[in-house]
């Protein structure tokens, strides 16, 4: 009996040079999306909730804690002390925030680790062909350069990934579009869905059922070949646009308190989870791309995307109090 709890003690527990952790698998993970229900960062881990939760053999539960650009959510994992509570980084929280806000009530950096990368996401700059009737990047680029500063462009908001995206694109095309920031992507699509405004900058998961429907036609993707879901597109590189053929991401991070082991643990888990076929079906109709990087990779992803990020910044003079 004694040699039977022995080895189940041994059993629970990961130890890595210099620190043990327990593991108590009775307790639900937590994963916190720093944004609503229902768009992209939410639908990438809810692909993954049932298998994740089986690899493990761990309840895993998902919680929205919306608001601030992710601001309020990312805080709160940043706080977080039970060694069971992770956050969905995307590069507004962990590229474009730290890179334009003056106030951040977490940094990015020193304030967690990244477990892993869980999917890359192609970005999508769209038109409504009712209100702008360009058939291709060339028919947009000379459009816009004959009608300077007359066109306007819609974002989730000042400082968001679409704002930075749109500004990348303005300089890389020498074309001038006027902003327009709303109040979350959900009033930003449904005003250009309604004509209001012609050009929105998406990322494709979002977008790709307008675009299926025709109600929106995609100009371009970020991305090194064309899609799959989108094969009449071409990607920025294609059409000689390089220095905006990057896509999005999401991962995952931790608060930099929790232990190696449980780090360890979590990432082994989401690797696996993200190479079962469900899970990349599941992606894939959606327009996403799993990877699964290591934690050092994704921590150093993190600190590439926030340089990046300053000086697109800079240029594009975007600092919000």
């Amino acid at each position: 009996m004694q040699r039977r709890h022995f080895i189940a003690s041994i059993a629970a527990t990961t130890v890595v040079p210099g620190m043990s952790f327990a593991q108590d698998n009775s307790r639900p993970l937590r994963i916190v999306v720093p944004f609503p229900p229902g768009g992209s960062t939410d639908m990438v881990v809810r692909n993954l909730q049932d298998v994740l939760g089986r690899i493990l053999s761990q309840p895993v539960v998902i919680e929205n804690r919306a608001g601030a650009g992710g601001s309020i959510g990312m805080a709160e994992v940043a706080r977080a002390t039970d060694n069971l509570t992770l956050g969905v980084a995307t590069l507004s929280t962990h590229g474009v925030n730290p890179a334009v806000l003056s106030k951040v009530p977490y940094d990015a950096i020193k304030d967690f680790v990244g477990v892993t990368e869980l999917v890359k996401a192609p970005g999508v700059i769209v038109v409504n062909p009712k209100t702008l009737p360009v058939k291709d990047m060339a028919e947009l680029v000379a459009y816009l350069k004959a009608n300077p500063g007359k066109v306007s462009y819609a974002t989730p908001g000042n400082g968001t990934i679409g704002h930075m995206w749109g500004e990348l694109f303005k300089r890389a095309t020498n074309t001038d579009m006027l902003h327009i920031p709303y109040r979350g992507a959900g009033p930003a699509i449904n005003d250009v869905l309604g004509g209001q405004v012609p050009v929105y900058f998406d990322q494709v998961a979002s977008s790709l059922a307008q675009i299926n429907s025709g109600k929106l036609r995609a100009i371009a993707v970020s991305w090194p070949e064309r899609l799959d879901v989108l094969p009449n597109v071409p990607t920025y590189a294609e059409l000689g646009y390089k220095d905006i053929n990057d896509p999005s991401w999401f991962g995952l991070v931790a608060p930099k308190s929790m232990p190696a082991a449980q780090v360890a643990r979590i990432q082994k888990a989401v690797a696996a989870a993200l190479k079962e076929d469900v899970v990349k079906q599941r992606m894939a109709a959606q327009g996403l791309y799993p990877t699964g990087t290591t934690t050092v990779a994704f921590t150093k992803q993190i600190e590439t995307e926030i340089a990046k990020m300053k000086q697109v910044a800079a240029y594009a003079k975007i600092q919000i109090d």
